[in-house]
């Protein structure tokens, strides 16, 4: 009868054990299931086709530093616009550019005032739209990841001298991009894009 329970016991133990290891690979291939690989991120972000983003834009150069903050959306196959939230002098700039034409809006400034404040930010180099095409088209392209982000790298595609390097920030949980560096061709200009909102629509 002792040695009747002792077996019981172990069966009994031997079940739970069976159980629990097969619980975790359960969930373990849930996870996976769920996840993206590392190509299947940066698939997903070459094929965003419309976005809607708020930005924080710091320009560091040898002369000066100046913040942003934007506004920034997009719909394939090239129709962009940006507005301007902060600063304050020169709140509510908006350029759409639908890919032929440029259209700067702000009845409260005239063009002189606004080409003066914006300088960087009349170029379509700060959209995340520009860093895909550039990623596209730059055979050199590559990206490295870590444990939480994947790093996209390219080479712009223009010949503006201070927005030469690119490299894009993707989170690996969310699959959004996070930030932006825009190095110019000397390293002596430095643009970072912190991404706060973000709103994407892919077809991957």
């Amino acid at each position: 009868m002792k040695k009747t329970k002792i077996i019981l016991i172990l069966i009994t133990i031997l079940i739970g054990v069976i159980c629990i290891i097969f619980y975790k690979n359960s969930v373990k291939d849930l996870k996976i299931g769920h996840n993206k690989s590392s190509q299947e991120i940066i698939d997903y972000i070459l094929n965003i086709n419309s976005y809607e983003v708020q930005v924080t834009v710091d320009i560091t150069s040898n002369k000066n530093k100046n913040k942003y903050i934007l506004k920034q959306t997009y719909q394939s196959p090239n129709i962009s616009t940006q507005e301007v939230i902060e600063p304050n002098n020169i709140s509510g700039i908006k350029i759409e550019n639908d890919g032929t034409n440029l259209k700067i809006e702000n009845s409260k400034l005239d063009l002189k005032t606004i080409f003066e404040n914006y300088n960087y930010l009349g170029d379509n180099s700060l959209d995340l739209y520009s860093f895909i095409e550039d990623y596209k088209q730059d055979t050199t392209a590559n990206y490295e990841e870590n444990d939480d982000e994947i790093i996209m790298r390219a080479n712009s595609n223009i010949e503006n001298i201070y927005m030469q390097t690119k490299k894009l920030y993707i989170n690996k949980e969310t699959y959004n991009p996070t930030k932006m560096e825009i190095k110019s061709h000397q390293q002596n200009t430095t643009i970072y894009i912190l991404y706060n909102e973000v709103k994407v629509n892919s077809s991957k």
